[in-house]
Formats: structure tokens, sequence, C-alpha cells
């Protein structure tokens, strides 16, 4: 899966373009890498997709003019300057997308992107520190810790909690990226533990140290997804009610086939019990497993049972008889 680390690209050349465009001599190409902390082989990657950027017609005078003289880069987007026209909810999205980009590291919150979002959220009449974007919920000392390991090119001791196998591990990691991806942030990076490359969510992270050693990090991070399946994984097969299709939109499916009721036959990979045991009992009668390994195929029903055995072995709880629990439940 490369979405991650594609969405990640683009959100950084939204935030390059405008800030070097503002610099009509051009900018360094050492001082463009570290203020969007990429090295020099992934920005001139960046400038080559730029150059194939344009709006119809697709003439010469509507692609981005990017410039790479020497150690030096300059971006003159010919379209910048012509008018835009927006809808409403055009400009309204327009500018919460624009403030969520004004997180990436390397962007200028008192440039021109962020004085254009102000312009366009004074046209709309809206105040743009009463819009919240939610940038997930990662505690600060944790995030600067790992974006400052990152820099520093040292390996860091986390104390990890695996939501899909619903347990806690301490492990060392060498960090090679830190970026947010529809609304979390993420770390990626060598696993010794696991011995592989591993993306990590910064809000599991219970505590993070930093060692005093140092690693050489690979010239360019690998493409790694939030999720990444192997070829051995198991898959299961849901039907899924209409009210459950959003499951296609939050989790990567290996291939979705329209029902005539309005629901989806979807293929998941599942690389813990314990995930799938959570996404089934959320889901409850709106999902039923179709096809896949025997030990998966009850995996709903039989975390059903264990909290309701819990539930009916608690004492005290309110509508409970006896120490059972409600009749809904049994």
């Amino acid at each position: 899966m490369s979405r991650p680390a594609a969405s990640d690209r683009i959100r950084r050349l939204l935030s390059l373009v405008p800030w070097v465009a503002s610099h009509p001599d051009g900018v360094a190409i050492a001082e463009v890498c570290a203020r969007f902390q990429i090295p020099e082989a992934t920005l001139l990657a960046d400038l080559d997709t730029l150059m194939m950027v344009g709006l119809p017609p697709y003439t010469p005078d509507t692609y981005v003019d990017v410039i790479v003289d020497d150690d030096r880069v300059r971006i003159a987007p010919q379209w910048f300057d012509r008018p835009l026209r927006l809808t409403a909810e055009q400009a309204l999205a327009l500018v919460t997308a624009g403030e969520s980009l004004l997180s990436v590291p390397g962007a200028d919150p008192d440039g021109p992107l962020a004085r254009g979002l102000a312009k366009v959220a004074g046209a709309l009449g809206v105040e743009r520190a009463v819009l919240e974007v939610d940038l997930g919920r990662a505690e600060p000392e944790v995030l600067g810790l790992l974006e400052a390991a990152r820099d520093g090119h040292h390996p860091v001791v986390l104390d990890y909690y695996a939501y899909g196998r619903d347990e806690r591990t301490e492990r060392t990691v060498e960090p090679w990226a830190v970026y947010h991806d529809q609304g979390s942030w993420y770390v990626q990076g060598w696993c010794r533990l696991a011995d592989g490359e591993r993306v990590f969510r910064v809000d599991r992270i219970h505590t993070a140290r930093a060692l005093d050693e140092t690693f050489s990090p690979p010239d360019e991070a690998p493409t790694l997804g939030v999720f990444d399946p192997g070829p051995d994984d198991p898959r299961v097969t849901l039907e899924l009610a209409p009210s459950a299709r959003w499951v296609t939109e939050q989790y990567p499916c290996q291939e979705i086939v329209e029902l005539d009721d309005g629901g989806r036959r979807v293929t998941l990979v599942v690389t813990a019990a314990a995930w799938l045991e959570r996404l089934l009992v959320r889901l409850g009668p709106e999902a039923r497993v179709v096809e896949g390994p025997e030990d998966l195929v009850g995996a709903g029903r039989r975390a059903a049972d264990r909290v309701l055995a819990r539930y009916r072995s608690t004492p005290g709880d309110p509508g409970s008889t006896d120490g059972r629990g409600p009749e809904a439940l049994g």
C-alpha cells in the first residue's frame, strides 16, 4: 500500500510550492531540504513530478514552471494569479484543508498560504480560529521526541500498545519518518524487535526515550502504508449491510462487490484475531463472516460471548438481576 506515503508527499508539495514561489530569486536546495526535512534526492524527485502538473489544455503556459539552477530552485506557477471562483462549500473545504497543511513541517504560518486562507475565510465571513482541524491526539512531548530522534538519527525505546494484538511491548525503533495521515500521527522506521520495517501510531505510544547511539537511515525511506499486509496473512470475506459500507472507506479491502440490497461483500486481510473480533463486535448484526479460516469465522460470536460473560459476572450492574446482564444481551 502506497497511499499514506503518496498523501504525505502531496501535502509536502502543497506546502513547498507556495513557500518557494514566494522567493522570486529562488531558494538554495539545501535550505529547502532542511526546512521540509527531506533528503536532496527526495526533493529532486518531487520537483520532477511538479514539472508535470498543469491545467487544461496543458499548453506550456499552464504548467508549473520549475527551474533548478546549480544549487537553487525557483518555482513560478503561472496560473496562481488567475481569478478563482469557488462555491461557499468549496471555499470552506479549501480553508479547512489549508489549515491542516499549515501543520506540515516546514510550512510557513505567516507565509502566502496562511495569508491566502485568511482572505478566503474573510470572504466567507468565518474566523479561522474557530475552525478546528483534528490532527490526532499524539502527546506533544512524545511527538517532539520522535521528531528530534529522527533528525538526530537516534534510536528510540517505545512502550507501545499494539491494537490488533491487544498487547503492550517494549521495542527499539530507528525512526526514519514522522508524518500525519487520516487524522493520526505515525512514525516509520526499522523495528529491532520485529527485525523489519514498521509503522507505529504515535497516540498508542505510552512512553518514549531516545538512546545516545546513532543509526544510519536509508537515503529515502521505503514506501510503507499504515497497514502493510503480507502474502501469508489470512483473509476473511464479510457481507456488510448498507449501514456498514463505511468499513470499505476506513479499512483497506482487497475486493469489494456491490450487493443488490445496497450492502457490500468485502475481503479483508487479518493480521490478528483481536482486531477482527473488535470490528465484528462493533458491527454486530450489520456484518456476517461468509468465508475465511475456521478460527476466524466465529471470531465475532466468541468475542461477544466473552463480553457478555464479563458483564454478567459484574455484581451490582444497573438493570441486572442476581449479577446477570440485561435481557437484551442474553
